[in-house]
């Protein structure tokens, strides 16, 4: 079973920067199947990032440009770099991995 701890989310101005992180723990781990996935009060759960099969960055439509992921594979750790946040990016922000996911750090972009 793999568990996984987020951190990083807070309160930033628009056009500002974030980055999160997820660690995560467990036996038989693919680093690859991490992703980073948000919520927004009213509406559903959507896919921000991850990776393919092939173990390429892919992005949602509207965050494409503007974030990246990244991992560190010897600590089992996935960023996101947010850049020129919107106010429409404030979220709840989850890790994923299959059927796991991480606790949520909220992420609220206002002036």
């Amino acid at each position: 079973q793999v568990q996984l701890v987020e951190s990083g989310g807070g309160l930033v101005q628009p056009g500002g920067s974030l980055r999160l992180s997820c660690v995560a723990s467990g036996s038989g781990f693919s680093i690859n199947r991490l992703g980073w996935y948000r919520q927004a009060p009213g509406k559903q759960r959507e896919l921000v990032a991850g990776f393919t099969l092939g173990g390429s960055p892919r992005y949602g439509n509207s965050v494409k440009g503007r974030f990246t992921i990244s991992r560190e594979n010897a600590k089992n750790t996935v960023h996101l770099q947010m850049n020129s946040l919107k106010p429409d990016d404030t979220a709840v922000y989850y890790c994923n991995y299959g059927t796991a996911w991480g606790q949520g750090t909220q992420v609220t972009v206002s002036s």
